[in-house]
Formats: structure tokens, C-alpha cells, sequence
């Protein structure tokens, strides 16, 4: 039998790895332990306060596309809470992670502004493209 939170752990560790490779030492990803003692926290933070984003992870054998409402209400409480931007990262068995944002999330990647709360998904290497287009935009 799977012990579903080391399941859960296993995959926050993978995805604070494959940030840090991808986007630098500059962030440092660690899984955020503050999520276990209260509500409202993502599952892993940067160590750039700058990051504009609160993470997200799930991590299950399957589900529906896009992921659980429930996941993605968590996610924006989370991020409402931090005042940043929320994403749902989530995984099924057998299948690629996939990223879910908002369509304004887009267009702040692309320098424009959107109200649009609107879900859209994908994959997680298409999710580090915006959040660097994010960043870049931010910094201006």
C-alpha cells in the first residue's frame, strides 16, 4: 500500500528539484513546511521574496482533467493570502504534470493586463516559460 503523503512529499522534493534546475539558484525552492501547521500555505516557496507565485502540488493516481475544483480552490486561498498569483501543479499516474493558472497570468507573462480569472492548463515546462516571462516583466 502507498503511504499517500510520503507519495505527496516525494513529489514536492521532485518538482523544488526540477525549479532549481531550471530556473536558478536564485529561487532556491524548499518544500514549505508551514503548510502542515496551518491553512493557506503553498507547498513549496522560493527564497526570492520577488517569486510571484504560490505553489500548489498533487500528486495522484488519477482524476479529472484539469484537476480537483477543491485543489484549485486551495490554491487561490493560498495565493490570496500571500497577495501572488496562484498555480496547481498536479500529477497522475503514468501521465506528465501538468500546471494550472490563470489566463491573466498569461498575459502579465506577455506584458499586457487581464482581469480573467478563467483556469487554464499546462504542462509544467510551458508553466516555467511563464514564470520566467512573469519575472522579466515584473522587473521592468
Amino acid at each position: 500500500m502507498v503511504n499517500s503523503r510520503n507519495k505527496g512529499s516525494a513529489y514536492e522534493r521532485s518538482i523544488c528539484q526540477l525549479f532549481n534546475l531550471e530556473l536558478g539558484s536564485q529561487f532556491n525552492f524548499k518544500r514549505d513546511l508551514e503548510q502542515y501547521r496551518s491553512a493557506d500555505h503553498g507547498d513549496i516557496i522560493s527564497s526570492d521574496p520577488a517569486w510571484p507565485f504560490v505553489i500548489e502540488l498533487k500528486r495522484y493516481a488519477s482524476g479529472p482533467p484539469g484537476g480537483q475544483i477543491a485543489w484549485w480552490t486551495q490554491a487561490v486561498n493560498a495565493a490570496t493570502a500571500a497577495d501572488k498569483l496562484p498555480v496547481l501543479i498536479y500529477k497522475y499516474d503514468r501521465a506528465d504534470p501538468i500546471a494550472v493558472i490563470q489566463k491573466k497570468t498569461i498575459a502579465r507573462s506577455l506584458g499586457a493586463e487581464s482581469k480573467s480569472i478563467v483556469r487554464y492548463w499546462c504542462e509544467v515546462p510551458e508553466f516555467l516559460t511563464i514564470a520566467r516571462e512573469v519575472m522579466a516583466y515584473d522587473a521592468t
